[in-house]
C-alpha cells in the first residue's frame, strides 16, 4: 500500500494528533512562563503533594488564583473562588504556566473539585510560612508595595476615620514593634475527630498585618500552640501581648530567654498568687501613684472609655523575667459622661521602666484588643468565616491563610477597610496585578 492511500485513514488521523500533541508539548517546553511575583516566589516553597501521574494543573497555578480571587468580593467560598478564575482571560493562565489543552490549544482553569481536593491535602505549615514571609518581605521593603486602586469619589468613611484618629490619638514616643496573639474558632468547620477548627494567630500592633498562624485541636491546646507559633516568627526585640489564658511560666520564659522578646501578660484565675502579690504592689489612693500614672481618654461609637493606668517596679519573684506590674482601670460611659460601668485588671510585663512608661503600656494593652477588631471580627463579618461548610483536611485553615493574605494586603496598601478594598477589585486585572502577576 502506497503512503499516499494512507490519506484520510483512521491511523493517518491518529498520527496526526500524536504530531500536535508532541508540537504542544515541545512549544511548552521551549518558551517557559516566567512572571516576576514576590507571592509567587514564595508559594513556589509549598511542597507537592500530589502523584505525578496524570498530573494536570501545577500547585503554583491552583495556589495562585486561590489568592487572588480571595481579594475580590464575594469569593468567600471555594464555587465562588473556581468560578472567578474561570472568568479570567487566557493571557493570565499562560503567564502562571497553567495546563493548556493540546487539542483546543486554551489554558484550563482547574475544576471546584481539584480546588477542594488540593486545598484539602495541601502542607498547611509550609503554606502559612509561604503567606507570612510574603507579608514579611513588603513589611521589610524586600517587595514591591501592594497597589490598590481606589474608587472615584471623596474618601471612604474608615479611611477618613483612620487618618483623623492619628491627628487626634498619636502613639507615645519609645514604642517598640509589637504584635497580639490569640486565637479564633472557625465555627462552621470541623476536624475529621468531630471538633471544631481553632487556629492561632498573631497580628502586628503598628501595621495590623497577620504575621502567621497555626493550628490547634481545641481550646486547651491554645497556650502550646502559641509556643509553637512563637518561634516560627521573627519577634526578636518585639513586644507581645497576650490574654490571660497564655500567662504562664513556660511562655514567659519561652519569650525573655529564648526568643529575646518582650512580654505584656494579664494576669486573672489561672496565676492567683501572682495576682495577689500585683494587687497588693499596687493598692493604695490615686494620689499615692502620680508619678506612674498614665490616662487616656477616648470617644467613639456612642459611648466614652477611660483607661487609668499605674505601674511598679518587679522582679523574677513575681513571675519569669517580670520587670514591671501594672493596674489597668477602665471606665466606660456614654458621651454624657456619666460612667456605667467600671473594670480593674492586673498584668506584669519583661520591659522595664526606662523601656515602657505607664503611656506606652497602656498603649500596648489596647493596641492587643486588635485582634478582636482587625482579625477576627474582620474573618467572620467581611468573609463570612463562621458560615463556611468547608471541613475535609487542611482546606479550613487554608482558606483562612488566604483571608489572612487578603486582609493583610489590603493594610499593607494602606487601606482601612477591608470590604471596601476588595469592591475595588472586581476587575480581574486589577486583582491579579495586586500581586505583579
Amino acid at each position: 500500500m502506497s503512503p499516499s492511500s494512507l490519506t484520510g485513514s483512521p491511523s493517518a488521523a491518529a498520527l496526526d494528533q500524536l504530531t500536535d500533541l508532541a508540537l504542544w508539548e515541545a512549544e511548552l517546553t521551549a518558551d517557559p512562563v516566567v512572571v516576576e511575583s514576590a507571592l509567587m516566589r514564595r508559594l513556589e516553597a509549598v511542597p507537592e503533594r500530589r502523584s505525578t501521574c496524570g498530573l494536570r494543573h501545577p500547585l503554583m497555578v491552583i495556589l495562585t488564583l486561590t489568592a487572588c480571587a480571595t481579594l475580590v468580593v464575594g469569593s468567600d467560598s471555594l464555587a465562588a473562588i473556581r468560578q472567578w478564575a474561570a472568568r479570567t482571560s487566557q493571557a493570565v493562565p499562560a503567564r502562571l504556566g497553567a495546563y493548556r489543552d493540546p487539542f483546543t490549544g486554551r489554558f484550563i482553569v482547574p475544576s471546584e473539585r481539584t480546588f477542594r481536593r488540593v486545598l484539602a491535602d495541601v502542607d498547611a505549615d509550609a503554606l502559612d510560612a509561604a503567606i507570612s514571609g510574603y507579608v514579611a518581605d513588603v513589611v521589610r521593603q524586600a517587595a514591591p508595595i501592594p497597589q490598590i486602586p481606589d474608587a472615584p469619589g471623596p474618601l471612604e468613611r474608615e479611611q477618613r476615620r483612620a487618618a483623623r484618629r492619628q491627628l487626634t490619638h498619636p502613639a507615645p514616643a519609645g514604642l517598640l514593634p509589637g504584635a497580639a496573639l490569640d486565637g479564633k474558632a472557625c465555627r462552621g468547620a470541623r476536624t475529621e475527630q468531630g471538633g471544631r477548627v481553632f487556629l492561632v494567630g498573631a497580628i502586628s500592633h503598628e501595621h495590623g498585618v497577620i504575621l502567621g498562624q497555626c493550628q490547634v485541636a481545641g481550646k486547651r491546646g491554645e497556650g502550646p500552640a502559641a509556643r509553637t507559633l512563637l518561634p516560627r516568627l521573627e519577634v526578636a526585640g518585639m513586644v507581645l501581648t497576650l490574654d490571660a489564658l497564655h500567662t504562664t511560666k513556660a511562655t514567659a520564659r519561652l519569650i525573655t530567654e529564648q526568643l529575646e522578646a518582650h512580654y505584656v501578660l494579664i494576669l486573672k484565675g489561672n496565676q492567683p498568687l501572682a495576682r495577689a502579690a500585683a494587687q497588693a504592689l499596687l493598692s493604695g489612693p490615686d494620689s499615692g501613684w502620680s508619678a506612674t500614672t498614665a490616662i487616656d481618654d477616648d470617644h467613639g461609637h456612642d459611648r466614652t472609655e477611660r483607661r487609668t493606668i499605674r505601674t511598679a517596679e518587679a522582679d523574677d519573684t513575681l513571675f519569669p523575667g517580670a520587670r514591671q506590674a501594672f493596674r489597668l482601670r477602665r471606665d466606660v460611659g456614654d458621651l454624657d459622661g456619666v460612667w456605667t460601668s467600671k473594670e480593674i485588671v492586673y498584668g506584669i510585663t519583661s520591659l522595664p521602666a526606662e523601656a515602657a512608661g505607664p503611656a506606652q503600656l497602656n498603649h500596648y494593652e489596647r493596641a492587643h484588643w486588635g485582634v478582636e477588631n482587625r482579625l477576627h471580627w474582620v474573618r467572620d463579618v467581611t468573609f463570612r468565616e463562621d458560615n463556611s461548610q468547608v471541613r475535609t483536611g487542611t482546606a479550613p485553615r487554608a482558606l483562612a491563610g488566604f483571608r489572612n493574605l487578603t486582609i493583610s494586603t489590603a493594610r499593607l496598601a494602606g487601606r482601612a477597610n477591608i470590604a471596601h478594598a476588595r469592591r475595588d477589585l472586581l476587575n480581574h486585572d486589577d486583582a491579579f496585578a495586586v500581586y505583579a502577576i
